[in-house]
This record gives structure tokens, sequence and C-alpha cells, in this order.
């Protein structure tokens, strides 16, 4: 019978990338915050402090120190406030549409008379070859297709052995690596409709009448609920490190498999838009022709 004692547990620290701390329990980030608003109203005062009286400035600054005290100490979505105004203030000044391209230049009574163009799409994302291998940032990067185990499921000298499993693969990154996990929209219409055409081949009427009524209960979840499933990939510097990772995760229980070209290409396009309908069959790595034609 497994105890609470068998049962492994690995210390994770709760944020790896937190800043450190400098002087009052305050970060550097926060103590230039607050000293240079303080150093500047301090200027301010000793230049035009004659020109109000003491009273006025007192209740001039009070709203700026708070103002600077809920920046400097404040956090919302898991960054801090000052960073979170950052990125606001970039979004508003960001187009909404963007798309492939090169930027073009109009006359100011074009853009007055037609609607604003698409801005251009920068992916970091510079080349993917046809066996996918992209080039990203000056460097090769390989995409892995990963599945899912549960360890809950499992004893408590196993689960020790998935960790220390996943720290030696850890352990034998020798580059950056990242860990991407995320929800796409499941269509259910192909499974309803594949079960739909099998059930007259039942060997049974009742099975038969299970089966169409399973295939309805499909179609009206994918019609009333948005279904999700989960992707996992895990994107590697080099070949040489996809190869290490996916013997090292092969290892745990993990199905893998190394994405080619099209498969990269498919990734990406969720990313950029994961709700929207997958495009049957593959897609067309960027910079190959297409010499195939579908029927």
């Amino acid at each position: 019978m497994q105890t609470t004692e068998d049962v492994p547990r690995a210390m994770v620290p709760a944020n790896i990338g937190a800043a450190d701390k400098i002087a009052f329990g305050l970060t550097f980030r926060q103590l230039a915050i607050l000293g240079g608003v303080g150093l500047a109203g301090f200027g301010l005062y000793r230049t035009y402090g004659q020109a109000l009286p003491p009273m006025v400035w007192l209740i001039l600054g009070l709203p700026i120190a708070a103002a600077t005290v809920v920046i400097a100490l404040g956090r919302r979505d898991g960054l801090p406030l000052d960073v979170w105004l950052k990125h606001a203030f970039v979004l508003t000044r960001t187009p909404r549409t963007l798309a492939p391209g090169q930027p073009r230049a109009t006359s100011v009574a074009a853009v007055a008379a037609k609607p604003v163009l698409p801005a251009p799409l920068r992916s970091p994302v510079t080349a993917i070859s046809p066996a996918g291998v992209l080039t990203s940032e000056g460097g090769n990067r390989v995409v892995i297709a990963c599945g899912t185990t549960n360890i809950h499921l499992r004893t408590g000298v196993e689960q020790a052995g998935l960790l220390d499993g996943f720290g030696r693969f850890l352990n034998s990154l020798t580059g950056p690596a990242q860990l991407v996990v995320s929800a796409h929209r499941h269509d259910l219409t192909g499974y309803a409709q594949a079960i739909a055409d099998n059930a007259p081949r039942l060997p049974h009427p009742a099975l038969e009448q299970a089966a169409d009524d399973y295939a309805t209960f499909l179609l009206e979840l994918d019609a009333s609920r948005d279904p999700l499933r989960r992707q996992v990939l895990v994107v590697v510097s080099g070949e040489r490190a996809a190869d290490t990772a996916t013997r090292a995760l092969s290892g745990l229980g993990v199905e893998t498999i190394a994405l080619d070209g099209p498969a990269v290409t498919a990734a990406l396009a969720a990313a950029v838009d994961p709700f929207a309908p997958p495009v049957p069959g593959p897609r067309a790595v960027p910079g190959i022709p297409i010499t195939l034609r579908s029927t």
C-alpha cells in the first residue's frame, strides 16, 4: 500500500526569474522608480519652492507619490505594474491587423480615402526546411510533438523514476529549450461522421442505434460547446539536441515525434490563430514550390 512517505516531492522555486532584492525588500527596478521620482520632485521643489506655499506643494505631491508607489510595488496579471502599463501603451500603438509582406508608402490623401492597410507581420522565424528545421534569431530549432503521461496513477517508486528521468532530460540540454502547452479548438465532426459511416456494419441493430446516438451526441457537443485538445511541443536547438530529447522523453513513456516542415508550418499557423478550423491536408512550407495538386 502506498503511503504519504512513498510519494516523491520535488522542490521547485515559485518564480525562478524573480528579481533580487537590493535594499528595504525592494528590487533595483522598484528603487529606481521611487528614487527617480523622489529626486525629480526634490529638485523641482528646490528650484521652484518659493513660487508656491508648502501646503500646495504637499497637495500636489501626494497624488504623484501615491501613483509612484502603486506603479513601483503593484502587480497585475503576474507582471510588475510598470511593465504591464508599458505593454498596454505599446498595444494601443500597435496595429490590430498584421499580414505578411512589406510596408507600402501611401500618401495622406490615400490613407484618408481608404481603410488602413494591415501592418507587416514580422515573424522571428525566417525559414523552415522541408525536414522541419526552422531558423529563428540566427539559430536552428527543431519542434517535437509530445504526448502526456499521468504521474498521479503511478506508484511512489514509479513517480520518483519519472521525476529523475525528467531531471536527466533537463540536465542534458546544452542550449535553450522551450516547453509549449496550448489548447486548440477540437473539431468532433470527423469522429461523428466516421461513427455514422461504420454504424451500418455493426452486427446488431441495438449496436447500430447506439452508434447513431453517439454520433448525434458528438455533433450536439461540437455545436453547443467548444471542445479543446491539448498540444504539447518541445522546441530545442539543433538536430542533435532533438535526438537526445526524443530518446529521453520516450524513456518516460511519452510519445514523441519530430515535426517535419508541413507540420511545423501548421503548428505555427495554429499558434497565431488557435481557434481557427484546421486546414485539411498538409500545409506548404514557405519558400518551397508546390508541385502537387489535390483533386
